[in-house]
């Protein structure tokens, strides 16, 4: 099971970080594109990206973005807003590394910043999430979930 998963039934404080990868292809975008209905042409067309002046065709930027709900889905924080600053194109073949820290915690109700780098360390992507995290109880279930053997990893 998740160490993410593993610390929230113990209690998330401010301060902690967890951080996930994903090397993204172009089926990903392809799958993500059928998914939305996005089919901008930066994702699918040379000729586009040529006349934009980058390097090649990029992931579409929700598709990166998704990496903190792999974090959220294990700690099961219940979103209530993201805010998302794209800073740089993501190519396919590129791995992101996604960090999410918590800043804030007042009672149920949380806040953090989220930090996605590629490869060669640079910023991608920053974002801010916010929502509420599990209580006592839900914790004992997610618990009880763990010693029945679930795992999404």
């Amino acid at each position: 099971m998740s160490q993410i998963r593993k610390q929230t039934i113990k209690g998330l404080t401010v301060g902690e970080t967890f951080t996930v990868s994903r090397k993204f292809t172009e089926q990903d975008m392809i799958s993500f594109a059928d998914i939305t209905r996005d089919y901008n042409p930066i994702h699918f067309d040379q000729r586009f990206v040529a006349a934009k002046k980058l390097k090649g065709r990029i992931c579409h930027g929700l598709l990166v973005g998704s990496l903190l709900t792999e974090i959220g889905g294990q700690i099961g924080w219940l979103a209530s807003e993201m805010n998302f600053r794209f800073k740089k194109p993501v190519y396919f073949g590129d791995t992101i590394e996604c960090s999410l820290t918590i800043i804030q915690i007042d009672g149920p109700r949380a806040r953090a910043e989220v930090t996605y780098r590629n490869q060669d360390g640079t910023v991608v992507l920053k974002a801010e999430l916010a929502g509420i995290l599990p209580d006592n109880r839900e914790r004992k279930v997610l618990n009880t979930i763990l010693q029945e053997g679930f795992t999404s990893d």
